[in-house]
């Protein structure tokens, strides 16, 4: 069982001049606790004019869905994606994979996009974008963090969704330091989760249109995922910025 993910402080965006209904968009921070800070935004963007991105992405974005190795065997990425980036950035690597890294000039609306991103975020400064389309509850992410070390120390990361709203969760890493023995290796998963605390595991919806960012150790101390949901059918298109040192 799973804890919704609860704000610790509110405020108003400061920039509500995009919002069509001319009412100040929420923003929700919430303190994780050893330096890590969750931001979210659910309507980050005008409901219409995120449909309008929508069709846009799912119609112009030179989709792939590429083989991969987890584990050290070769699979299928359970979801389509595309790599966006600046000019003169390392390559991005993962799972073995390396994408092609297409220009931001070939998709003038992923700019703007991009632009209201940073003016969310005064002093933020993206200049990669991977693009994820989940064509239905069987495509997933699985448990990992965005700790690559191209990112830095403590990476900013900002995540916009659109389309179908889908969970979202963060788990905290266990401690390098504490000793899990072997008759708790051994217990069922379920037990062992009646155990764990509660403040340690978050999940929440994306809604369509809005905005999450992770900052500060969160990619050092917590992991997440976006789980299989097989009575999902519709389709959902993240699009995930970052800063590439």
């Amino acid at each position: 069982m799973s804890l919704r993910l609860k704000a610790v402080s509110e405020s108003t965006d400061p920039y509500p001049d995009d919002n069509e209904s001319g009412v100040k968009r929420r923003r929700q921070m919430v303190d994780l606790g050893n330096g890590s800070e969750i931001v979210y935004m659910p309507s980050f963007l005008p409901f219409r004019r995120a449909w309008d991105y929508f069709d846009y992405l799912n119609d112009q974005i030179p989709w792939t869905r590429p083989t991969i190795r987890v584990f050290g065997r070769s699979c299928v990425q359970p979801r389509d994606t595309c790599y966006i980036a600046s000019p003169g950035l390392p390559d991005l690597i993962y799972s073995g994979y390396q994408p092609h890294a297409y220009s931001w000039d070939d998709f003038p609306q992923l700019k703007e996009i991009l632009d209201a991103v940073h003016k969310a975020l005064p002093g933020s400064s993206f200049n990669s974008l991977l693009l994820n389309r989940y064509k239905g509850g069987n495509d997933y992410v699985g448990w990992h963090s965005d700790d690559e070390k191209l990112y830095g120390s403590t990476p900013e990361i900002a995540s916009v969704s659109f389309g179908c709203e889908r969970e979202f969760i963060l788990k905290k890493k266990p401690s390098k330091t504490s000793h899990v023995s072997k008759s708790h290796d051994e217990e069922p998963a379920s037990k062992r989760l009646k155990k764990s605390n509660h403040a340690d595991k978050h999940s929440f919806t994306l809604k369509h249109g809005s905005l999450l960012v992770m900052r500060g150790n969160t990619q050092r101390d917590w992991i997440h995922s976006v789980p299989k949901r097989t009575k999902v059918e519709a389709n959902r298109i993240n699009l995930t910025f970052r800063h590439v040192l």
